[in-house]
């Protein structure tokens, strides 16, 4: 199914990655992007640009889970598995930014997935309702720590393995 969809013509500013064995395919918005790239700039302020990524597929745990995650920090000893492609277990942190047609995906599906994998820091900004939430210590394909606060609040991430506090002043809202 990966091989296939790799091969499939995706048009210029759409997204795709297969959840749970579903196809989803959606258009980038411009909201979309400036809150990925704020996360993303601010994760450079810590980070070399080469354990951020961005829309690279990375096999989770379950059944057909390729995500393209949005924002995705990997360890600094993060290798490639046998067909070239990310470890999910070199994953220190991810964000995601919610699109109305995914995102029960992103609040459901994805962040058991992730806590399943043992994701340390699982984000999910969501312009809609103007928050971000934070998820911490995944156990037993849970996360048992969650933390809300508004765009326009700072996130305090020092205690995580992330090591920073996330400024969300710049976040647009749709």
């Amino acid at each position: 199914m990966f091989e296939a969809l790799e091969k499939m013509p995706v048009p210029e500013g759409f997204k795709v990655e297969i959840v749970d064995g579903n196809i989803f395919t959606w258009p980038q918005r411009e909201t979309h992007w400036e809150i990925t790239i704020g996360i993303i700039d601010q994760l450079w302020t810590r980070y070399p640009h080469k354990r951020l990524m961005s829309d690279v597929r990375i096999d989770y745990p379950g059944y057909l889970n390729g995500f393209a995650t949005d924002v995705t920090l990997l360890a600094e000893s993060a290798g490639k598995d046998s067909s070239g492609n990310w470890r999910y277990q070199d994953v220190e942190f991810v964000a995601e930014v919610i699109s109305k047609r995914t995102g029960m995906n992103d609040y459901g599906s994805k962040k058991t997935t992730y806590a399943t994998a043992g994701v340390p820091v699982y984000l999910i900004a969501d312009p809609y309702t103007g928050r971000c939430r934070l998820h911490t210590q995944p156990k037993d394909g849970e996360y048992q720590a969650e933390v809300t606060v508004a765009f326009g609040s700072e996130l305090d991430l020092t205690d995580t393995v992330v090591g920073l506090t996330l400024k969300t002043d710049e976040f647009p809202r749709d």
